[in-house]
């Protein structure tokens, strides 16, 4: 059985196509790799490149991938709705198929050394989820409090000192997190509203941390585009905190504050089986599962 990975690479620029196409094209020209998904967001200035491969090959594309972006981003010039703290803000990487969690491991700590002795300066590399050398560092949100304006400050404690990479403030590239986590799903609520302290108010409803979903991390953004207010969440574990559950929760919550749902948005790849309970919940299929669609069975 062939050995499968994926990698949802998340750099700070959405806006400028170019930058984006050259990324692109750096990702892509890796052998043996298969390209899911460039989504860009230009409110969030961020885009997410999916790809899937065996692990060396994504690694490889995380590399080339990785390389063009530390080149064309300056991250002093970065502005955005999306909470970040550097050029290659956060590179994930995911077992899909017959990678053990230390072969995962592996590929990630490979990545964090290349990034951390890439150029002349290097770039601040932490571990997170299961890379995580401390468990202050496990959460995401945890190590990106501040986001890149807290960087300079962060780089004279002890404490911030990086797991790969100069223990200094980098301007132009920031700092990266990386590491091996379970398939998360990243899902936008767009509100018909304008009014980020209504979205505020359903973020922290949903959120686990304040008392919401255990599953579930959410933040509330204002899209400036299309002057509407965003629910922005991830789904940590789709199993125990399913799709139908979170959208029906933020519907409920909207609609105690007088606010329509525009539309829903899913960021990345998810896995086939976070289907399984939307099609459960939302056409009441008690017994529904993956294997009733017959192109599962097409895969090899």
């Amino acid at each position: 059985m062939k050995k499968i990975m994926l990698c949802e690479l998340n750099v700070s620029e959405g806006r400028d196509e170019g930058k984006i196409d050259e990324i692109a094209s750096a990702l892509a020209g890796t052998p043996g790799i298969t390209v899911i998904e460039v989504n860009s967001d230009k409110d969030h200035n961020r885009s997410v490149f999916s790809w899937i491969g065996t692990p060396e090959d994504v690694l490889t594309g995380a590399q080339n991938a990785a390389r063009k972006a530390v080149e064309l981003i300056d991250m002093s010039l970065h502005h955005g709705s999306h909470p970040r703290m550097g050029a290659v803000d956060v590179a994930p990487f995911i077992p899909i198929r017959g990678v053990s969690k230390d072969e995962a491991l592996e590929i990630a700590r490979g990545f964090g050394k290349f990034l951390g002795g890439l150029g002349g300066t290097g770039v601040p590399v932490y571990y997170y989820e299961d890379a995580a050398t401390r468990p202050e560092r496990q959460n995401l949100v945890d190590i990106r409090k501040g986001q890149y304006e807290a960087l300079p400050e962060k780089m004279k404690d002890p404490a911030w000192e990086p797991d790969e990479g100069p223990f200094q403030f980098v301007p132009k590239s920031g700092a990266t997190v990386t590491g091996v986590r379970f398939p998360l799903i990243a899902y936008n609520v767009n509100l018909r509203t304008d009014d980020l302290g209504v979205g505020k108010e359903i973020a922290k409803k949903m959120r686990y941390s304040s008392g919401g979903l255990r599953y579930c991390r959410a933040i509330a953004l204002m899209l400036e585009e299309r002057n509407m207010v965003q629910v922005s969440m991830n789904l940590t574990n789709f199993e125990k905190t399913p799709i139908p559950v979170v959208f029906d929760l933020v519907k409920s919550l909207a609609d105690s504050y007088g606010v329509g749902i525009a539309e829903a948005e899913l960021v990345g790849p998810l896995p086939l089986a976070a289907i399984e309970e939307v099609v459960r919940h939302c056409l009441r299929v008690r017994a529904f599962t993956v294997e009733q669609i017959v192109e599962t069975h097409l895969l090899g």
